[in-house]
């Protein structure tokens, strides 16, 4: 089974966290910020993050992803990147293990199959 994400998330799983967040109250916004990583010798951008949502009542950026542990190293040297360069940045990293709780908790029936795409 495929479930499509509504726009303008590129995943279904994000489309659930807002969801969540939504019947919650909590404010957010969808990947409103790109930060640079890396540059080559010209300043062309090389590398760049854009975390999934930002919490403004919490000053706290949220990655998602759905990638097998095995998988999660590229995230985490992009998010250890991100606090070496921005270290007034708060960020979240919600790793697969992460978003099955999150879903179970909140009674999503369908995250078997949202965790099979990767995020």
């Amino acid at each position: 089974m495929t479930i499509e994400p509504p726009a303008p998330f590129s995943h279904p799983v994000e489309a659930e966290f807002a969801r969540i967040l939504n019947f919650y109250g909590v404010p957010w916004e969808y990947e409103p910020r790109t930060f640079v990583l890396a540059r080559d010798a010209l300043g062309n951008v090389t590398e760049a993050f854009s975390p999934d949502f930002y919490l403004p009542d919490q000053d706290l950026y949220i990655e998602l992803t759905t990638m097998q542990p095995n998988q999660v190293r590229h995230k985490n040297r992009k998010l250890k990147r991100l606090s070496e360069l921005y270290p007034e940045i708060n960020i979240k990293l919600f790793k697969r293990g992460d978003i099955r709780s999150l879903m179970l908790k909140f009674g999503v029936a369908d995250y078997p199959d949202m965790l099979n795409n990767q995020l």
